[in-house]
Protein backbone atom coordinates (compact mmCIF):
# COMPACT_ATOMS: atom_id res chain seq x y z
CA UNK A 1 0.00 0.00 0.00
CA UNK A 2 1.13 3.48 -0.93
CA UNK A 3 0.04 6.67 1.12
CA UNK A 4 1.69 9.97 0.04
CA UNK A 5 1.07 13.50 1.96
CA UNK A 6 0.54 16.80 0.11
CA UNK A 7 0.54 20.36 0.72
CA UNK A 8 2.19 23.56 0.99
CA UNK A 9 5.52 24.58 1.77
CA UNK A 10 5.48 24.27 5.63
CA UNK A 11 1.99 22.74 5.90
CA UNK A 12 3.92 19.83 8.10
CA UNK A 13 4.46 16.86 5.57
CA UNK A 14 7.70 15.68 6.54
CA UNK A 15 6.74 15.76 10.24
CA UNK A 16 3.41 13.97 9.63
CA UNK A 17 5.01 11.18 7.61
CA UNK A 18 7.29 10.85 10.06
CA UNK A 19 4.76 10.51 12.90
CA UNK A 20 3.00 7.98 10.71
CA UNK A 21 5.48 5.83 9.21
CA UNK A 22 5.86 5.37 12.91
CA UNK A 23 3.01 4.54 14.10
CA UNK A 24 1.85 2.75 10.89
CA UNK A 25 5.76 0.89 10.22
CA UNK A 26 5.42 2.18 6.82
CA UNK A 27 8.73 2.85 4.97
CA UNK A 28 8.73 6.91 4.65
CA UNK A 29 10.43 8.27 1.66
CA UNK A 30 10.91 11.75 2.32
CA UNK A 31 11.54 14.52 -0.58
CA UNK A 32 15.31 15.33 -1.25
CA UNK A 33 15.65 19.19 -0.16
CA UNK A 34 18.95 19.02 1.90
CA UNK A 35 21.17 17.27 -1.44
CA UNK A 36 19.46 19.69 -4.03
CA UNK A 37 22.00 21.52 -5.91
CA UNK A 38 19.59 24.12 -6.80
CA UNK A 39 17.47 25.41 -4.52
CA UNK A 40 19.58 27.70 -2.97
CA UNK A 41 20.08 29.37 -6.52
CA UNK A 42 16.24 29.16 -7.14
CA UNK A 43 15.14 30.87 -4.17
CA UNK A 44 17.66 33.90 -5.17
CA UNK A 45 16.92 33.88 -8.98
CA UNK A 46 13.83 31.95 -10.13
CA UNK A 47 13.48 32.90 -13.63
CA UNK A 48 17.07 31.24 -14.07
CA UNK A 49 16.47 28.13 -12.20
CA UNK A 50 12.91 27.54 -11.95
CA UNK A 51 13.23 24.40 -15.48
CA UNK A 52 16.18 23.67 -13.82
CA UNK A 53 14.62 22.85 -10.42
CA UNK A 54 11.77 21.34 -11.69
CA UNK A 55 13.25 18.78 -13.62
CA UNK A 56 15.26 17.73 -10.63
CA UNK A 57 12.42 17.05 -8.46
CA UNK A 58 10.67 15.29 -11.56
CA UNK A 59 13.48 12.84 -11.39
CA UNK A 60 13.79 12.68 -7.83
CA UNK A 61 10.60 11.94 -6.92
CA UNK A 62 9.83 9.47 -10.41
CA UNK A 63 13.10 7.32 -9.06
CA UNK A 64 11.52 7.65 -5.73
CA UNK A 65 8.23 6.17 -6.81
CA UNK A 66 10.12 3.54 -9.01
CA UNK A 67 12.24 2.43 -5.75
CA UNK A 68 9.24 2.12 -3.72
CA UNK A 69 7.54 0.07 -6.23
CA UNK A 70 10.66 -2.30 -6.15
CA UNK A 71 10.64 -2.62 -2.24
CA UNK A 72 7.49 -3.91 -1.71
CA UNK A 73 7.09 -2.66 1.55
CA UNK A 74 3.66 -0.26 2.76
CA UNK A 75 5.38 3.04 1.40
CA UNK A 76 4.42 6.95 2.92
CA UNK A 77 5.42 9.75 0.56
CA UNK A 78 6.05 13.03 1.53
CA UNK A 79 4.86 15.13 -1.19
CA UNK A 80 3.87 13.64 -4.83
CA UNK A 81 4.91 13.44 -8.26
CA UNK A 82 1.56 15.47 -9.23
CA UNK A 83 2.12 18.38 -7.07
CA UNK A 84 5.24 19.14 -8.72
CA UNK A 85 3.35 18.90 -12.61
CA UNK A 86 -0.07 20.39 -11.17
CA UNK A 87 0.79 23.43 -8.44
CA UNK A 88 4.63 24.05 -8.74
CA UNK A 89 5.85 24.44 -12.33
CA UNK A 90 2.15 25.87 -13.95
CA UNK A 91 2.55 28.04 -10.89
CA UNK A 92 6.17 29.81 -12.57
CA UNK A 93 4.69 29.59 -15.58
CA UNK A 94 2.00 31.33 -14.54
CA UNK A 95 4.19 33.95 -12.75
CA UNK A 96 5.91 34.10 -15.91
CA UNK A 97 9.42 32.74 -13.92
CA UNK A 98 9.15 29.90 -16.63
CA UNK A 99 9.04 29.88 -20.33
CA UNK A 100 6.63 28.82 -22.69
CA UNK A 101 9.56 26.32 -24.46
CA UNK A 102 10.29 25.00 -21.01
CA UNK A 103 7.14 24.57 -19.45
CA UNK A 104 5.90 22.80 -22.34
CA UNK A 105 8.92 20.16 -22.40
CA UNK A 106 8.48 19.93 -18.63
CA UNK A 107 4.41 18.88 -19.33
CA UNK A 108 5.79 16.48 -21.76
CA UNK A 109 8.39 14.89 -19.62
CA UNK A 110 5.65 14.98 -17.21
CA UNK A 111 3.27 13.24 -19.16
CA UNK A 112 5.82 10.72 -20.31
CA UNK A 113 6.06 9.51 -16.82
CA UNK A 114 2.56 9.35 -15.31
CA UNK A 115 1.72 6.47 -17.92
CA UNK A 116 4.79 5.00 -15.82
CA UNK A 117 3.17 5.54 -11.98
CA UNK A 118 -0.23 4.69 -10.59
CA UNK A 119 -1.46 7.13 -8.17
CA UNK A 120 -1.25 6.22 -4.54
CA UNK A 121 -4.11 4.40 -2.46
CA UNK A 122 -4.61 7.28 -0.18
CA UNK A 123 -3.67 10.58 -0.40
CA UNK A 124 -3.40 13.18 2.46
CA UNK A 125 -3.63 16.82 1.43
CA UNK A 126 -2.74 19.38 4.59
CA UNK A 127 -4.64 22.45 4.01
CA UNK A 128 -3.47 25.21 5.76
CA UNK A 129 -4.13 29.62 5.80
CA UNK A 130 -0.60 31.55 4.54
CA UNK A 131 0.07 32.80 8.05
CA UNK A 132 -0.07 29.01 9.64
CA UNK A 133 2.67 28.47 6.20
CA UNK A 134 4.12 31.36 7.22
CA UNK A 135 4.97 30.85 11.07
CA UNK A 136 5.80 27.11 10.35
CA UNK A 137 8.32 28.13 7.66
CA UNK A 138 9.71 30.74 10.25
CA UNK A 139 9.81 28.31 12.94
CA UNK A 140 12.31 25.77 11.65
CA UNK A 141 14.81 28.60 9.55
CA UNK A 142 16.05 26.99 6.86
CA UNK A 143 17.85 29.77 5.27
CA UNK A 144 16.84 28.89 1.55
CA UNK A 145 13.28 29.72 2.84
CA UNK A 146 13.64 33.27 4.14
CA UNK A 147 13.01 34.55 0.80
CA UNK A 148 9.60 33.04 -0.12
CA UNK A 149 6.80 35.82 -0.62
CA UNK A 150 4.26 35.69 1.13
CA UNK A 151 2.20 36.26 -2.71
CA UNK A 152 4.15 32.81 -3.90
CA UNK A 153 2.72 31.11 -0.92
CA UNK A 154 -0.54 32.42 -1.80
CA UNK A 155 -0.45 31.75 -5.40
CA UNK A 156 0.53 28.04 -4.22
CA UNK A 157 -2.31 27.78 -2.24
CA UNK A 158 -4.61 28.72 -4.98
CA UNK A 159 -3.10 26.02 -7.12
CA UNK A 160 -3.37 23.33 -4.57
CA UNK A 161 -6.79 24.20 -4.07
CA UNK A 162 -7.67 23.83 -7.63
CA UNK A 163 -5.93 20.77 -7.86
CA UNK A 164 -7.49 19.13 -5.08
CA UNK A 165 -11.02 20.11 -6.17
CA UNK A 166 -10.59 17.96 -9.24
CA UNK A 167 -8.52 15.04 -7.58
CA UNK A 168 -9.68 12.16 -8.73
CA UNK A 169 -6.97 9.47 -9.06
CA UNK A 170 -7.93 7.82 -5.89
CA UNK A 171 -8.79 8.32 -2.21
CA UNK A 172 -8.63 11.49 -0.76
CA UNK A 173 -7.76 12.85 2.80
CA UNK A 174 -8.24 16.43 3.49
CA UNK A 175 -7.09 17.86 7.12
CA UNK A 176 -7.12 21.36 8.16
CA UNK A 177 -4.00 21.69 9.93
CA UNK A 178 -4.42 25.28 11.40
CA UNK A 179 -7.26 23.52 13.67
CA UNK A 180 -4.64 20.48 15.14
CA UNK A 181 -1.45 20.41 16.48
CA UNK A 182 -0.53 16.53 15.94
CA UNK A 183 3.12 17.08 16.78
CA UNK A 184 1.95 18.05 20.93
CA UNK A 185 -1.61 16.87 21.27
CA UNK A 186 -1.24 13.10 20.78
CA UNK A 187 -5.35 13.22 21.07
CA UNK A 188 -5.04 15.10 17.67
CA UNK A 189 -2.70 12.90 16.31
CA UNK A 190 -4.96 9.94 17.35
CA UNK A 191 -7.66 11.88 15.37
CA UNK A 192 -6.14 11.74 11.95
CA UNK A 193 -4.91 7.64 12.46
CA UNK A 194 -8.56 7.21 13.37
CA UNK A 195 -9.83 8.93 9.96
CA UNK A 196 -6.89 7.06 8.24
CA UNK A 197 -7.77 4.25 9.51
CA UNK A 198 -11.28 4.34 8.29
CA UNK A 199 -10.24 5.11 4.52
CA UNK A 200 -7.78 2.29 4.67
CA UNK A 201 -10.20 -0.13 5.93
CA UNK A 202 -12.51 1.14 2.66
CA UNK A 203 -9.37 -0.18 0.52
CA UNK A 204 -9.60 -3.86 1.10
Amino acid sequence: MQVAIAGNIGAGKTTLTRLLAKHYKWEPHFEDVVDNPYLDDFYHQMERWSFNLQVYFLNSRFRQILKMRECGKNTIQDRTIYEDAYIFAPNLHAMGLMSNRDYENYRSLFDLMEQLVGPPDLLIYLRSSISNLVGQIHKRGREYESSISIDYLNKLNEKYEEWIKTYDKGKLLIIDVDNVNFVDIPEDLGAIIHKIDAEINGLF
